[in-house]
């Protein structure tokens, strides 16, 4: 169940980040149109530490969601077993993520017994998030605004030879 939650996630992001890379191809293409509207579909500003800070539109689409296929868990086949911490965050999108935990310090031989010449490590991926900030607005009501984030997340677990250092 949480490997499907992070496929989609991960599919929704990556999604996310094609979508975003086109719109800003096709703006960088189409030519200026004279007497453009101050209110374009793009702004660019400058942050308070003094970067650039471009603000483009961002829909949606839930009906392009890929389904994700049935796939036999792994946390609990692998020599090197890991269970999921879920964190809530309702000012990200996705607002649910799942961080795994490596359960060993070492790994499993073919008996099922710890074998501490190996080391269980997790795997890092980096992965790009949406966080919702509230904007200074205008008028009757509150404006926000998302703001792309990078977060390096431990995806699974696997079980390595450990680093040998020789003091000389």
């Amino acid at each position: 169940m949480f490997s499907s939650r992070v496929t989609a996630a991960c599919v929704m992001v990556m999604m996310m980040m094609m979508m975003m890379m086109m719109m800003t191809a096709e703006a960088a293409a189409m030519p200026k149109a004279a007497g453009q509207s101050k209110h374009s579909a793009r702004t660019h500003r400058k942050s308070s530490d003094g970067a650039a800070v471009e603000t483009v539109p961002l829909q949606l689409d839930p009906n392009a969601l890929v389904p994700s296929r049935h796939a036999r868990p792994l946390q609990n086949a692998s020599v090197s077993p890991w269970t999921y911490n879920v964190s809530h965050d309702a000012a990200l999108f996705p607002p649910v993520l799942s961080e795994a935990r490596c359960l060993l310090r070492g790994c499993l031989d073919s008996e099922g017994r710890e074998d501490l010449s190996l080391e269980s490590r997790p795997i890092m991926h980096q992965v790009l998030l949406l966080r919702r900030v509230k904007g200074a607005g205008s008028g009757a009501g509150l404006s926000y605004h998302y703001r792309l984030e990078s977060r390096l997340l431990a995806v699974g677990c696997t079980c390595v030879r450990p680093v040998v250092r020789r003091q000389d």
